[in-house]
């Protein structure tokens, strides 16, 4: 079907005066609008005004232009409809082939610090979404593009058959177009929670935000960013998707935040379960101010250290389970250097998450081409306070059958004050480091979770099991040094004495616990009995 008639209005005006010759040379007459139709006569086309073609002046400071059955008629009317043919032509409606529009710039305002009312307001586009509705819906006659990145291939085709666009074309511009409209009004939506009135006013307020953190609707819009080598499994497909602008709040926002913006600067494609995993090991670096390493193995740490170095970090946190640690991930909260790279160039590793990496380091670990090295821009660890976390998405999703799960994130953070000693004996001030270092690390542990751990580091870890004296058992049995002077954190509670009573046939000196079962008070007697200290923290972090 040839384009007799092209209606351009664009806000961005990236490349419209080379599609719009296009148009032209293909024989469509050019309608537009305002600054569009400026632009296009500065390049030596003719245009005909869409106040021309409806005998209606732009009204309302240009609120009102398109908006008009002499544009939506021409739009919309079905060609191969007879009534729709008669009464076009009884009005004096004229066809619209092809609808070249992008809206106003509204999460842009939107995003501006000192943006007002007025300007978030008057930045929601009305003309534009409706033009491209009426165009997409009537793909079958009509060609709607809203974004400039087509507008080349889409000359090109026009060049090679002016006859017009394929159907199968046009039917793909409108699955954008609706795709488009649809982002545009989840953002308007969401910007639209964060205005509250105040007597006869509208302001930004909190009071918008609601009494919950949980949204009565969840507006979720995904891009996909990356096809992977393969699911959990090598038979089953996978993507990464990241979350686009207009997406609901504590959802990145639009911005691909955290992991799911690192840049890849070596090694093989990533798998879901690299994905998986470097985002467990990156979660738990962050937990630490000082020079931390982690190392994660089936989305489990198998060791964790925070010492002066980096290097020592490392060392330290491989010597906690260097046979899991093999064919593992690695994360570091500060830009990985040369001595810390050599180290890691030992040992066999899938992937290596750090916020930064020195030149040393990019030629000790290059010659791995297998190696993934991930790099994640933002602020290193060190520059945040003690009671910090960086704060990339506030919820997390869980699909079940039929729904999905939503909860904010696990971001609490213990300050020793909170800490309630509950044996006659306090722990020393070494044991109350090396507790709160361990209950970092158990709640980034799948449950039922154990930690030893002793002087910044662990030395013991047992994940995942079905009864807490289970991954005691296991903790210990993984040690790959004596357990005497440690301390053992745990994710819950102790059910009954018998795990505290493992911990301290092991050695431990010091549990660290949320307390509240039933049982605390034989569990307390059970530490008491071993000589042990033990503080409440009246918080549980269950990992499933």
């Amino acid at each position: 079907m040839a384009i007799k008639r092209a209606l351009i209005s664009v806000y961005d005006k990236t490349g419209i005066a080379e599609f719009a010759g296009a148009l032209g040379a293909a024989g469509a007459e050019i309608v537009s609008t305002g600054g569009t139709a400026r632009l296009l006569r500065e390049n030596g086309m003719t245009v005909r005004d869409v106040a021309e073609l409806t005998g209606w002046p732009e009204m309302l400071g240009g609120r009102v232009k398109t908006l008009h059955p002499k544009v939506h008629g021409g739009i919309l009317f079905r060609r191969a409809n007879k009534e729709d043919i008669a009464q076009t032509l009884a009005q004096g409606i004229l066809p619209v082939d092809a609808v070249v529009v992008n809206l106003y710039p509204f999460e842009a305002t939107a995003a501006r610090p000192n943006v007002t009312v007025e300007e978030l307001i008057e930045n929601i586009d009305i003309g534009g979404p409706a033009m491209v509705r009426s165009a997409a819906k009537n793909f079958a006659s009509v060609a709607v593009i809203t974004d400039p990145a087509d507008y080349g291939a889409l000359a090109a085709e026009l060049s090679a058959h002016p006859e017009g666009w394929s159907l199968e074309t046009r039917l793909r511009l409108a699955q954008k177009a609706f795709a488009a409209t649809a982002r545009y009004d989840d953002a308007i939506a969401t910007e639209l929670k964060r205005l509250a009135t105040s007597g006869d006013e509208v302001t930004f307020g909190e009071a918008a935000e609601g009494s919950s953190e949980l949204p009565e609707r969840l507006r979720i819009d995904l891009r996909r960013a990356a096809v992977l080598r393969y699911g959990e499994n090598p038979h089953q497909h996978a993507a990464l998707y990241i979350f686009s602008a207009g997406s609901s709040p504590g959802l990145a926002g639009g911005r691909a935040a955290g992991l799911a913006g690192a840049r890849q600067l070596q090694g093989k494609e990533l798998s879901y379960n690299n994905l998986v995993d470097l985002d467990a090991a990156w979660d738990l670096a962050q937990e630490f101010t000082g020079p931390a390493a982690v190392i994660v193995k089936h989305n489990n740490p198998c060791g964790t250290a925070e010492q002066p170095t980096l290097v020592a970090a490392y060392r330290q946190a491989l010597a906690c389970d260097p046979v899991s640690a093999f064919g593992g991930v690695l994360a570091f909260n500060r830009p990985l250097d040369g001595e810390t790279a050599a180290e890691v160039g030992k040992l066999f590793v899938e992937c290596v998450v750090a916020p930064g990496y020195s030149a040393e380091a990019r030629e000790a670990l290059g010659g791995k081409k297998n190696l993934r090295l991930m790099e994640i821009a933002g602020e290193s660890r060190e520059s945040k306070g003690e009671g910090e976390l960086p704060a990339e998405t506030s919820l997390e999703l869980k699909r079940i059958s039929g729904g999905v799960l939503v909860q904010g994130r696990d971001r609490h953070v213990l300050d020793r004050s909170e800490l309630k000693v509950v044996t006659k004996r306090p722990p020393t001030g070494a044991e109350v480091e090396s507790l709160l270092f361990a209950w970092k690390v158990a709640k980034h542990v799948k449950s039922n979770a154990i930690v030893f751990a002793r002087e910044g580091r662990t030395v013991g870890i047992g994940a995942g099991q079905m009864s807490r004296v289970d991954a005691v058992k296991i903790a210990v049995m993984k040690a790959a040094e004596s357990l005497a002077g440690s301390v053992v954190a745990s994710d819950a509670f102790f059910p009954f004495p018998d795990g505290v009573e493992e911990a301290a046939r092991a050695g431990a000196t010091a549990v660290i616990q949320p307390g509240g079962s039933v049982r605390d008070a034989e569990v307390i007697a059970a530490a008491d009995g071993a000589g042990m200290a033990m503080v409440f923290t009246g918080v549980r972090h269950f990992r499933h």
